[in-house]
């Protein structure tokens, strides 16, 4: 599960995914956190668009209501047949979450619960399989809102994550050469992208708990945290 990522400035974001249309406007966010409006590539009339969406899938359904359960992950071993992610899979409706870094928490020996920070050493900025829906209101006003894909963790994510109600699982990071495959492709071209992410071609290390609590949202946050374990690879 990912349940806080990092996005980097806008046209770095906007560079590394060949937005032409970029609609979104955003700033750097170090600790983003669901329900939160968060920047989406997706595919409109055959050009990549930069939109800002609600992180927390609502279904079409939903009459936009969000729903009880939570939406802001959805499982590979599901995400074509639950009731929540059929459609936009059904529909093709695939997106791209962007970022540059994601947090997990791990319980070490010692009963701690701390945070470590993840990247990909090949990618400066990288995205997340995602999918996204639109639901109206009883007034009639729709809302966007997107969700990414998890599957079974690789060696690293592992050993991280092994705590919280859905442990050992890891985002679907797109290969860059991917993109487009997981925008445009057949739902079995794009069904294929989702690999996981090799182990030997990401990092992590602890930082502060301060994390813990989206209302704190600074650089710092990304440092390595004093008189822990610097590194896992």
């Amino acid at each position: 599960m990912c349940g806080r990522y990092v996005t980097k400035d806008q046209a770095a974001m906007e560079r590394a995914f060949s937005v032409v249309k970029p609609w979104w406007r955003f700033e750097p966010s170090y600790n983003v956190a669901p329900t939160q409006s968060v920047p989406v590539v997706r595919l409109a009339e055959g050009e990549r668009e930069g939109v800002m969406l609600r992180w927390g899938l609502i279904p079409f359904f939903a009459k936009g209501l969000p729903p009880k359960y939570s939406t802001i992950n959805a499982r590979i071993e599901t995400v074509e047949t639950a009731a929540s992610y059929r459609g936009p899979w059904k529909r093709g409706q695939r997106c791209i979450q962007v970022a540059a870094g994601f947090y997990e928490w791990h319980l070490s020996v010692d009963g701690q619960k701390r945070p470590y920070f993840i990247q990909v050493s090949d990618q400066d900025v990288f995205g997340f399989a995602g999918l996204w829906d639109r639901s109206y209101t009883t007034e009639g006003t729709a809302i966007e809102s997107c969700v990414h894909i998890t599957m079974p963790a690789n060696p690293l994510l592992q050993d991280i994550h092994n705590t919280g109600k859905n442990p050992h699982r890891m985002p679907a990071i797109l290969r860059k050469e991917d993109h487009e495959a997981w925008l445009v492709g057949t739902p079995e071209e794009a069904r294929a992208t989702l690999k996981q992410y090799p182990a030997d071609l990401m990092y992590a290390y602890a930082v502060s708990s301060k994390v813990n609590s989206p209302k704190n949202n600074f650089p710092e946050l990304l440092e390595p945290s004093k008189g822990t374990q610097t590194a896992m690879q």
